[in-house]
């Protein structure tokens, strides 16, 4: 059974580099939104829940429970917590004993720390887990932040994390918003919410109003503020996110102009192009395909890059991608022990899925880790 709260849960999604780090900070200065920073909870394990067993049996439940609190980027959100008790206080909490359970319990944690009535939460990849997340929350809406594609791309080609040339950006791109376009048409207006990044960079009062209309909010001028907080503050000190310390700006609408070659920009719009279309954006260049070979070759060199610069200057995706592995030995070690057995059918969910590293947020594929000899660090 889903669970119903009063206040609607909010869900920021979209595509990594897409804006929706700039909406979360923003819409968590809302006078009755808590937005703590980035989950990955879905990705990382709703799709994995056959592995735990049956979680009514508490042992079960609480491995649940501890790999998810444990696991966040940011400890605990921020809040001040003892390691050695915030399971049980957790776990006291369940509305249900399941998944949503112990994430609606943390966020409404989160909710009452900062004082305020309903809660939000942003990670981009959840747009791979809409229905997943209706299914687990009654009422649950989405803001969706789409971002032009080559913009995107010129973004995660100098970042510390994703898609390392045009040909791999666009192809992750081209899924995603797929995704989106699918279930814009699937899901009604009280539901689902499109944000463009550039409007909410150009007019960002116009559209935080329209924001506040759709969530059922009065607008308040302190989403502009959004530099101000410690999340934003705290993000600007990493290279990724430097623009989070200033107030809005379109500065960074049509970074790839400067920032892509001609080619790449046509390899873009070669795979891309239809769905730019769709979402607005005008190719200003002819479409260039490549062919299998070259295909096969910027794919494997994308998947080369992002293993090696895993422990590149900015540490904090080796961590990130080192708990992503450890939780696949976990699940691996509770079908040797006999929690689990039967993964669901190939192509049924995320298990087996082609696209599965891109939807639970993997950094770099696992042939190219052991390629590269990838060492663990932790925090």
């Amino acid at each position: 059974m889903p669970i119903h709260l009063k206040d609607k849960p909010l869900f920021i999604v979209g595509q990594e580099r897409s804006g929706t780090t700039l909406l979360m900070t923003m819409l968590g200065c809302h006078p009755r939104i808590a937005v703590p920073e980035v989950a990955w909870w879905y990705p990382r394990f709703r799709g994995y829940l056959h592995t735990y067993g049956d979680l009514t049996d508490k042992a079960n439940l609480r491995t649940l429970a501890d790999e998810m609190i444990f696991g966040l980027m940011v400890p605990f959100w921020g809040m001040p917590v003892n390691p050695g008790t915030i399971v049980d206080e957790v776990l006291a909490e369940l509305k249900e004993s399941s998944f949503a359970g112990i994430y609606c319990a943390m966020l409404e944690r989160y909710a009452r720390w900062v004082g305020k009535p309903r809660w939000g939460e942003k990670t981009p990849n959840n747009v791979f887990y809409v229905k997943e997340i209706l299914e687990d929350f009654l009422g649950a809406q989405f803001l969706c932040v789409t971002r032009d594609a080559r913009d995107t791309a010129a973004d995660a080609i100098r970042s510390s994390f994703g898609p390392t040339n045009a040909y791999a950006a666009a192809q992750e791109w081209k899924f995603g918003q797929q995704t989106i376009q699918n279930l814009r048409k699937e899901l009604p207006p009280t539901t689902w919410f499109d944000v463009h990044y550039e409007k909410l960079a150009r007019e960002p009062e116009a559209t935080l109003e329209r924001i506040c209309e759709f969530i059922g909010e009065s607008y308040s001028s302190n989403m502009l503020s959004f530099h101000e907080t410690q999340i934003a503050q705290n993000r600007r000190k990493h290279r990724d996110h430097t623009a989070l310390g200033e107030p809005v700006t379109d500065h960074y609408v049509g970074i790839y102009k400067e920032q892509l070659s001609i080619r790449d920009q046509r390899i873009i719009v070669g795979i891309v192009g239809k769905e730019m279309e769709i979402e607005g954006y005008k190719p200003d260049v002819e479409p260039f395909v490549l062919d299998a070979q070259e295909a096969a070759y910027q794919e494997e060199l994308d998947g080369r890059y992002r293993a090696a610069m895993l422990d590149g200057p900015l540490g904090r995706q080796h961590v990130w991608e080192s708990y992503n592995d450890w939780l696949a030995e976990q699940r691996e070690a509770r079908r040797r022990n006999g929690i689990w057995s039967e993964a669901p059918p190939k192509g049924v969910g995320v298990v087996g899925h082609p696209h599965e590293d891109l939807m639970t947020g993997v950094r770099a594929p696992k042939r190219w880790k052991e390629q590269f000899s990838f060492k663990r660090r932790f925090w």
